[in-house]
């Protein structure tokens, strides 16, 4: 459901052109790592993404009837002043069940470089095994919506390009906190390459 509705407000709303979805492995799990410049990234993703996805989101949005749909079509409410053990829990559920799990590994919205990398998608990421696919949403950045400023002009042009899967350590590899280190760095130089490529691309 949650994908539908991303797909019709995704289209009526804006001209998305998306590039690279063949690389999202058709099956398993995969964390989707998006950078995060506006407000609709994740409606941009779920409308777009191949496979429905599971976003991690601020517990803030998590309010009223917003709230009870978010929950409704699989989205995790995340506290992002502490560690969050239930969101933690039901992130990991999402890709041991073979899901995708959506992440912003910058934590919040903001440039959308990747250039404020937090831990979190590195220990998914190790914990779980599964791929990192990055993915950029790019458009919005010549202007902004008159009527909501978190958001790209309406009828606008949104690219989103997928970049290639890979691992971010062996199996079996040590959660220590100096290999988590290691693999958030990693991650955040395949990201940020990643960007440059889209950027490129794009013409973005």
């Amino acid at each position: 459901m949650g994908r539908r509705i991303g797909i019709g407000l995704i289209h009526g709303a804006w001209h998305p052109r998306v590039l690279g979805a063949h690389r999202v492995p058709a099956t398993g799990p995969v964390i989707l790592a998006v950078n995060h410049a506006h407000n609709v990234d994740g409606p941009v993703l779920m409308g777009t993404a191949p496979r429905p996805v599971h976003f991690l989101i601020k517990h803030e949005a998590f309010v009223g009837p917003l709230g009870r749909f978010l929950t409704g079509i699989g989205q995790i409410p995340v506290d992002r002043d502490g560690t969050d053990r239930a969101a933690v829990t039901s992130a990991l559920g999402v890709l041991e069940g073979g899901g995708v799990l959506g992440i912003f590994p910058e934590g919040t919205r903001g440039a959308g470089d990747f250039a404020a990398l937090r831990g979190g998608l590195a220990y998914f990421a190790v914990r779980s095994g599964a791929p990192v696919v990055p993915v950029a949403v790019l458009g919005g950045a010549e202007g902004r919506s008159r009527l909501v400023p978190g958001l790209p002009p309406l009828r606008g042009r949104i690219d989103v390009v997928f970049g290639e899967p890979r691992v971010a350590a062996e199996p079996g590899a040590r959660r220590t906190r100096a290999a988590l280190d290691a693999a958030t760095e990693r991650l955040r130089g395949r990201l940020e390459e990643h960007l440059e490529r889209a950027r490129r691309l794009t013409g973005r």
